[in-house]
């Protein structure tokens, strides 16, 4: 394990961390409020991401580092960001201010808060800003503004990009991570300015947008995107997040012209697919619950649009929906977005290869002496892919059986527990019943918070990196 060039490339990841505290706090002082949680945090951000960039190493650098240095990447960088809640005072205890601050790195939307208007509008900012941040990746990030990191970024874009497949668009990784941070900036701005011109202010604007585009879900209203009660601004919101769960390499295939490419995607189409029959059947459901039929299409496109991008806004509360709404949106949980976009969960990349799996399985019992592949978009994939995903979903679902057992110490209700570490390990947000769309997760034990923290991480980088850091074997140096 070449420690040095990992402990490096912290270094200089933490002090890009602390340039985008710089953000948050020229918002602190164009609204007038002290500065001080992000003058405290900075220079210790600066001090020792220096020390650490200092360290002479070699270019040694393998899978193995890349994703050893990626989860402790991850760990260091939400620890130190949940600083400027920690030294301003709204959070009782370090624990509650890591949960917000991995919550909001890992695009999860989960909150302590119990209410959160009355916060100072720069700790609001750097809360949402902490999903913009995550979304396409806080190395991602570090790969496009550092190019010479003298390692081989290909292995870190792979440990932290989410999905089953991860290429470079170019030759050059560092080109890729900046075709990837243009779109997504592009994305953003338009979003942004869309809401102004639909009358959200510039400000809310700004933070709800960073919510949308890194699936992110945090808001500055105590009742989410539901506050405004305004049809336009869910409208543009939905639309947004469902762009944003898209992979990201179809919309460079779509600047480079190939639009036939883009559609011929099989998981763009299952994805689309599994939006608009959700929506569909969630509107015929809850048509008894609402006015008129548009009303009731509006709130289910929001909500689907909402949990299967794993944002985590809220236009209703879903919790009081039929059971066939509530259980249809945690099947959605578990789905969740494109590989390659800033959404969580399982993956429809994934979820349409186990099908597919199943489907290559049964013709096999009928023709046994036939030929079978499992193909995505035209291409036949390898053994050691498919046995990946398999790999993959088996401990998806133990580790969520697991942190459920040990969250259910809690002794709150099964739905409760279960959807809590479900939206945890998806990077969701809101569950069902207590941490339902206006409830929250202020009531767990300390214990609790760091078992889903350490899911809503786990989630994020998709299992393998956080098994390699705390894999004895990944420690040694033979």
């Amino acid at each position: 394990m070449n420690f040095r060039l990992v402990f490096k490339l912290t270094g200089k990841t933490l002090m890009v961390e602390a340039a985008t505290m710089l953000l948050p706090v020229a918002v602190c002082l164009y609204y007038r409020e002290n500065p001080t949680p992000f003058l405290l945090t900075i220079p210790l951000l600066i001090v020792v991401g220096f020390l650490l960039s200092l360290l002479k190493s070699n270019d040694h650098f393998f899978p193995r580092e890349g994703f050893f240095a990626v989860a402790l990447i991850w760990l260091l960088v939400s620890a130190t960001g949940a600083l400027p809640f920690y030294f301003s005072g709204y959070f009782p205890t370090y624990i509650d201010c890591f949960f917000e601050s991995v919550s909001g790195f890992t695009t999860t939307g989960a909150s302590i808060l119990t209410a959160v208007e009355p916060l100072p509008k720069g700790i609001l900012f750097w809360r949402s800003f902490m999903h913009w941040l995550g979304g396409m990746g806080v190395l991602i990030l570090t790969i496009a503004l550092l190019p010479s990191l003298g390692a081989r970024t290909l292995h870190l874009m792979k440990a932290e990009s989410p999905g089953p497949v991860v290429s470079k668009l170019v030759p050059k990784s560092s080109q890729s991570s900046k075709i990837l941070y243009g779109i997504y900036c592009g994305l953003t701005i338009i979003e942004v300015l869309i809401l102004r011109l639909a009358g959200m202010p510039w400000y809310d604007s700004l933070v709800h947008s960073f919510g949308t585009a890194g699936t992110g879900g945090f808001s500055i209203k105590n009742l989410s995107i539901a506050a405004y009660n305004n049809p336009a601004f869910e409208i543009i919101i939905t639309i947004f997040m469902l762009l944003f769960s898209v992979n990201f390499a179809l919309y460079f295939l779509l600047l480079r012209g190939k639009i036939k490419q883009v559609f011929q995607s099989d998981e763009l189409r299952f994805f689309l697919v599994v939006v608009f029959l959700s929506i569909a059947l969630i509107s015929i459901n809850i048509r008894s619950l609402y006015t008129t039929l548009g009303e009731a299409v509006r709130h289910a496109a929001f909500q689907v649009g909402s949990i299967i991008s794993t944002t985590g806004y809220a236009s209703a509360d879903f919790n009081q929906w039929p059971e066939f709404s509530r259980i249809l949106l945690v099947l959605l949980m578990f789905i969740g977005a494109c590989a390659g976009s800033t959404g969580g969960a399982i993956k429809c990349s994934r979820i349409l290869l186990i099908f597919r799996c199943i489907h290559r399985e049964i013709r096999q019992v009928i023709h046994p002496r036939a030929v079978n592949v499992v193909k995505l978009d035209g291409h036949v994939l390898e053994e050691s892919s498919l046995r990946s995903v398999h790999i993959f979903f088996s401990a998806y679902i133990l580790i969520t059986l697991g942190a459920t057992l040990l969250v259910s110490v809690d002794n709150f209700s099964f739905g409760s527990t279960f959807t809590a570490v479900v939206a945890c390990i998806g990077n969701i947000g809101p569950g069902l019943e207590l941490v339902g769309p206006m409830g929250n997760y202020a009531s767990f034990s300390l214990f609790s918070k760091t078992i889903l923290s350490l899911c809503m991480i786990v989630g994020r980088l998709e299992i393998l990196p956080i098994l390699v850091l705390f894999s004895g074997n990944a420690w040694k140096r033979s």
